[in-house]
């Protein structure tokens, strides 16, 4: 057990930035133990430092501590942050983890490295066409929902090969894997083995799956990446006027 550990409370390690890089060091250091628990090779793994509702000082933090991989869920925060962030820092790599509005389509193929949240035909047919706008193709992961929970995006898991097979055929190898967010309640371990399951079915070898409180699990199920804020950045509640809207369309 540590003490990232699924139902209990993370610690506020980052609560202000100059204990942000202590924070990603200890996170680091429990991904390490994880990875060689599995048996795997400590590259095989990313750390994902989800830096949403947290200022640009924040993630300068980070980036002095030599983190360059980031989350962030809101497309136009994530634009206000990063776009002057990579002047100074073009090694940058942005993850978009949020549920993604087709109306945002656009603006997120032209701020993200990667999409983990294609999840819809609808959602497809924006980044297509957001994709040959921009003259650019960001790389994709398919969210599945593997709980079949009916709050949350992701494609239920009866259409999660036909989908998968239609967006390989779509955008190619631009669809890089998979990505999911277990129930948050009961063992997330059935959850991540189905969908390590399925990427191997496609051929796929990235792994989106894995927060604070299951990324051990995750890694042992065979996470390429995991998405870790609250260990890193410390708590801060949604700053009014950055919500994007509901994720429909």
């Amino acid at each position: 057990m540590t003490v990232l550990d699924r139902g209990r409370s993370t610690p506020d390690l980052g609560r202000m930035s100059l204990d942000i890089p202590d924070a990603l060091a200890a996170v680091r250091s429990l991904i390490d133990t994880a990875v060689v628990a599995a048996g795997r090779d400590r590259a095989s793994v990313s750390l994902v430092a989800v830096s949403k509702f947290h200022a640009a000082e924040a993630v300068q933090a980070a980036l002095g501590a030599g983190q360059t991989l980031f989350g962030e869920n809101r497309v136009q925060e994530a634009t206000s942050k990063f776009g002057p962030l990579r002047v100074s820092h073009p090694d940058v790599v942005l993850h978009l983890i949020g549920a993604l509005q087709t109306n945002k389509a656009r603006e997120a193929v032209r701020i993200a490295d990667v999409i983990e949240t294609l999840d819809r035909l609808r959602l497809a047919d924006a980044i297509a066409q957001a994709a040959q706008q921009e003259g650019r193709l960001p790389g994709l992961l398919v969210q599945v929902n593997v709980g079949d929970e009916p709050q949350k995006g992701g494609v239920p898991t009866a259409d999660a090969d036909g989908f998968i097979d239609a967006m390989q055929t779509r955008f190619g190898d631009a669809v890089r894997g998979l990505m999911c967010i277990p129930p948050a309640e009961g063992d997330p371990t059935p959850h991540f083995q189905w969908l390590a399951a399925a990427a191997a079915r496609h051929g796929l070898t990235q792994l989106s799956m894995g927060m604070s409180g299951d990324f051990e699990s995750a890694i042992a199920c065979g996470a390429t990446h995991v998405r870790i804020g609250t260990a890193i950045f410390g708590h801060r509640p949604p700053a009014s006027g950055q919500n994007d809207g509901p994720a429909v369309a």
